[in-house]
């Protein structure tokens, strides 16, 4: 079905980078758990979504789109799609943000957690648990390297 630049001009501008859906649903859940949380912490390399200062955990909700899930089966509906080079140059450059960021957040100490848009839709306590068991991990460890003996 074609569509007219102005109407692809139109859906574009209503796709937000902050305040998403997938966030949003994230983030009520996890304040109904009592967690607190820092929305788009730009102290950190890639503004992540959420952090939890408290326990050192960035949390990512991703969109699967522009963040490649299926990247291989992606890219190859792409290349046979509309303006294949911007949208395969676009998506390969999010991808090596993302990875970048990663990085540089295991560097600061911070444990990375990323999720896909339909598994928070359609998991959310099951993503909820992952991160409530990275808490318990993560204090567990600290506990255990506070109390060495090494």
């Amino acid at each position: 079905m074609p569509r007219d630049a102005t109407t692809v001009s139109k859906n574009m501008s209503k796709i937000h980078s902050k305040d998403t859906s997938i966030e949003l649903l994230l983030r009520k859940a996890l304040w109904h758990k009592g967690y607190r949380y820092r929305k788009n912490y730009k102290v950190l390399p890639g503004s992540p979504d959420i952090v939890l200062t408290k326990y050192k955990i960035a949390i990512f909700c991703d969109s699967e789109f522009f963040h490649g899930k299926d990247w291989e089966y992606l890219k190859l509906r792409l290349e046979k799609g509309k303006n294949p080079d911007y949208w395969i140059k676009k998506i390969e450059r999010n991808r090596a943000r993302d990875s970048e960021n990663d990085k540089k957040l295991l560097f600061l100490g911070y444990t990375v957690i990323h999720f896909w848009g339909c598994d928070i839709k359609k998991h959310t306590n099951e993503c909820l648990q992952v991160i409530e068991e990275t808490i318990w991990d993560n204090t567990m460890s600290k506990i255990y390297d506070d109390n060495s003996y090494i």
